[in-house]
This record gives C-alpha cells, structure tokens and sequence, in this order.
C-alpha cells in the first residue's frame, strides 16, 4: 500500500514537473581558472565546449621515448613538476607518487607525467638513473619527461596553472617549484588539484582517480 502512494506521487509529480530531464552534472568538477576555481558544469551546458583542455605537446622520457598528447589519448593521467637534484619537496612528491603508482600499477589507462623544471640538467640518462633509483616501474606508466625548458615553462605556468603564483601573473622566466599534482581526465581537461606532500592528498587524489574512470 505504501508502495502504491509512492508510485503515484511520483507520477503526479512527474506530471506536475513536466517529466523534465535534469542535467547531467559531472561528479566531479573542472578547472578552468589560474586560481583553481571549481566548475561544474552539465554536458548539456553551452560552456561545455569551451572546458580548458591541455594542448598538444611533445617531451622525451628518462627511456629516450616521445611522449606527446596522443600517448595520454582517453587516459587519465596526473602531472607534477620537479627537479632529480632537488632535496626539499620533490622527494616526499615522488615517495607519494609511488603510492600512486602502486595502486595503479596494473591499469595502463592510469599515468603519471612528471616534467623536469630543469631539463637542461635532467637529460635522459640522469632522469632515467633517477628512476631507476626511486622504484619506478618500467611499465610505460610513469614517464619523466624533458625537453625545451621555454616549451616546459610555457606548458606548465599557461596550461597547467602550475608556480608559486597564480600562473597568468607569472612572466614565464621566474623559477618553477611547485608541490602541486594536477589530475588531468581522459579528455585533458583538469578536475583536481593537489598538494603533493601531503599523504591525506594523495589518498583523495587516488579516490578521484577512481572516480574518474566510471564518470561517463
């Protein structure tokens, strides 16, 4: 009986509302902002088109391999920003990165792209040594990349929204160190900040990554 009125309030509201079809909100949000405002916004939204993407680029891993926007084509991936000779936050980022790692290990469809703010000293050898020496998996999974610092610079401070200040404000030639991990979503548009050093962040960033590969 109880059943009976709940189906037939619903149809009356049904009735009321139109039926109406509510919009499909994504479950997490984007960010399309230097200052890492969340968004969001519905498929059905007209600024669903115009979501920030990352644009094409292209770098080479510690294996001497190119890695370019295709290599990250429909895969989630997470990027950060580092230095081999750096002894202040980059080795809590990498030690939680393994986490990452770890977690998604056999999933080819999860990567991590680490950016090397000074290329020019972490050519392929050192990044590869590096590697080697932090327990990376030589699976394709977590590349480390170099390459042109202007290209790494231009990429990270205007694409990325990665530095010390809000990325539009920077002139591109100031030092760049930052603790941040950027989630980035099958379609290279980011959804998630984090801050790397933290442990309690890297558990949230592994739960948005799960979230992420059931979104639809």
């Amino acid at each position: 009986m109880i059943q009976l009125r709940l189906n037939k309030l619903l149809i009356i509201s049904c009735i009321i509302l139109g039926c109406k079809q509510q919009p499909s909100i994504s479950s997490m949000p984007f960010i399309n902002k230097p200052d890492f405002t969340p968004e969001w916004i519905a498929v059905e939204d007209s600024n669903y088109a115009h979501i920030h993407q990352i644009p094409p680029f292209s770098f080479i891993d510690q294996n001497g391999k190119t890695v370019t926007e295709k290599t990250v084509d429909g895969k989630i991936y997470v990027a950060d920003f580092f230095f081999t000779r750096c002894v202040s936050i980059c080795p809590k980022m990498t030690a939680n990165l393994l986490k990452v790692q770890k977690h998604f290990v056999n999933e080819p469809d999860v990567m991590i792209l680490s950016h090397s703010v000074t290329p020019d000293l972490d050519i392929v050898p050192v990044l590869h040594k590096y590697a080697e020496d932090k327990g990376v998996v030589d699976n394709g999974k977590w590349r480390m990349l170099t390459g042109k610092q202007e290209d790494i610079y231009q990429l990270a401070k205007k694409e990325y929204y990665a530095g010390d200040t809000i990325g539009y404000y920077q002139t591109g030639n100031e030092f760049l160190h930052t603790e941040n991990f950027i989630l980035v979503d099958q379609k290279r548009r980011i959804r998630g900040v984090y801050n790397g050093t933290l442990e309690f962040e890297i558990d949230r960033l592994i739960q948005d990554i799960e979230t992420l590969k059931i979104e639809r």
